[in-house]
């Protein structure tokens, strides 16, 4: 069973008993307790639940309530902002841009980790509200209602100025030939201003997004280090990728 499955069992699993233990959780999945342990650990660690001796119960001091966070996991988006968690440490300066597994990755940050978001993602200011240690820089220009989000000259500038240790991009379009695409000029433009900027690009596409092409580019393939989706990094739809200098996850 993959991993994001197995998260998934978990968090349902304390939806409906409160508290789980390693032996039933290993018994059920038909993994070891080495491995129930270190999936645990890992929701531990994005704020996903609680560990007590023996197991884990559901935590309840989240800026999002669990069920908020269990209801999201079903979607692709959040395989994807699963996967997303283990690239982002402590202290860190983050570019953001739009859509909505940009929201789902930030919906699963841990309550009490110390952050730096720049973003042109205006959906990412009711949620990052209740994170005391992040500090949310909204990048200035005109405000795109299709992307709840802003772009223009200023835009791009203004992300210009600064330096990010990791940029999470949204995609439209990733072909292996052709690159990653976007369906809006402004939003390409953008994109390509926090590629310029970061020391490490990190490209999200669900599957429906592999083998697509827009019609504004914004970079190759080559351009960026990791591609999450939400598939499988064995799954045939990615072998294109593999002959790419990418990490695919």
């Amino acid at each position: 069973m993959l991993k994001e499955k197995r998260f998934e069992f978990i968090l349902n699993q304390l939806e409906s008993e409160e508290m789980v233990s390693y032996e039933s959780l290993a018994e059920k999945l038909d993994v070891s307790e080495d491995t129930v342990r270190r999936d645990i650990d890992h929701l531990y660690k994005i704020g996903l639940l609680s560990k007590v001796r023996g197991g884990a119960i559901q935590r309840s001091k989240n800026p999002l309530t669990f069920e908020d966070r269990n209801s999201y996991l079903k979607r692709e988006k959040d395989v994807i902002a699963l996967k997303a968690q283990q690239f982002i440490k402590e202290e860190m300066t983050l570019f953001m841009d739009g859509g909505t597994t940009i929201c789902a990755i930030v919906n699963y940050l841990p309550a009490d980790i110390h952050l730096r978001i720049i973003t042109s993602n205006a959906m990412l200011i009711p949620i990052l509200e209740n994170y005391p240690n992040i500090e949310l820089i909204l990048l200035g220009g005109k405000y795109h209602k299709q992307t709840a989000s802003t772009v223009g000259q200023t835009t791009c500038n203004e992300a210009r100025s600064y330096i990010a240790d990791l940029y999470f991009m949204g995609t439209c379009g990733v072909d292996s030939k052709f690159g990653i695409s976007a369906v809006v000029k402004e939003d390409a433009e953008v994109k390509l201003a926090m590629l310029a900027s970061a020391k490490k690009v990190v490209a999200l596409a669900n599957q429906d997004r592999l083998r697509v092409t827009e019609s504004f580019k914004v970079c190759d393939v080559e351009q960026i280090d990791v591609l999450i989706t939400n598939l499988a990094t064995t799954d045939k739809s990615l072998d294109e990728f593999r002959q790419q200098p990418i990490t695919l996850v």
